[in-house]
């Protein structure tokens, strides 16, 4: 189900759509050179990791990062520079930023200008990448058909806080992230999923 789509780490993603497309790469484990578009979250360094991008990036990658960072602007690449709540396109690609942030937590602060991404796929309909966030206003307000959420807690939502947020946006499917190595324990998926409404399909991806 969703073969598309690989969870390396954390929330290192790989989508292959009608371009392929990372989300935060991570520990990649080989040498790829296969990304059209990379979308970096924010700057952490379990987000932004210049090593893993230079394994995936080819000559004519596009590279998406919060403007607020500027750690990207020397890979030699195709730099797109983004804020919170806007919509542009990338290579015949609609996408939008949706404010990712903590609210009381000090890790994520909403003036970073920090996000999470919407794929607007012909082919696989909306896919929302939550970034490190809470459960928020903006992202409670999120249509899409399939979620990518933080559930691992400490710096992000914990696992009943994201299937809550799931169960509001109600997509068709449901990727758990950001658990089982960092921060997090393996079993946090089990606990999301049995929080998760039935009519709502979880997909467990996340590679241990």
């Amino acid at each position: 189900m969703l073969d598309f789509i690989e969870v390396n780490t954390q929330s290192s993603i790989r989508i292959e759509d009608e371009k392929i497309i990372y989300a935060d790469p991570l520990k990649i484990p080989s040498e790829r050179h296969d990304a059209d578009i990379i979308l970096i979250t924010h700057a952490h360094y379990d987000h932004y990791s210049a090593d893993d991008i230079r394994k995936v990036m080819k000559d004519d990658t596009v590279i998406i990062y919060p403007k607020s960072m500027n750690e990207a602007d020397d890979l030699g690449i195709d730099v797109r520079k983004v804020m919170p709540n806007e919509k542009f396109e990338v290579s015949g690609i609609e996408f939008e930023t949706i404010p990712a942030y903590n609210k009381l937590k000090p890790f994520h602060p909403k003036s970073n200008g920090w996000v999470g991404y919407i794929i607007n796929s012909k082919q696989n309909g909306r896919i929302y990448i939550s970034g490190d966030t809470d459960v928020t206003a903006e992202n409670q307000q999120v249509k899409c058909r399939i979620v990518m959420v933080a559930i691992g807690g400490h710096f992000t939502m914990n696992a009943q806080q994201a299937a809550g947020l799931v169960n509001t946006i109600k997509p068709e499917f449901a990727i758990p992230t950001h658990y089982g190595s960092i921060v997090g324990k393996p079993e946090d998926a089990d606990v999301f999923s049995k929080n998760v409404d039935s009519g709502i399909n979880v997909v467990i991806k996340l590679k241990q």
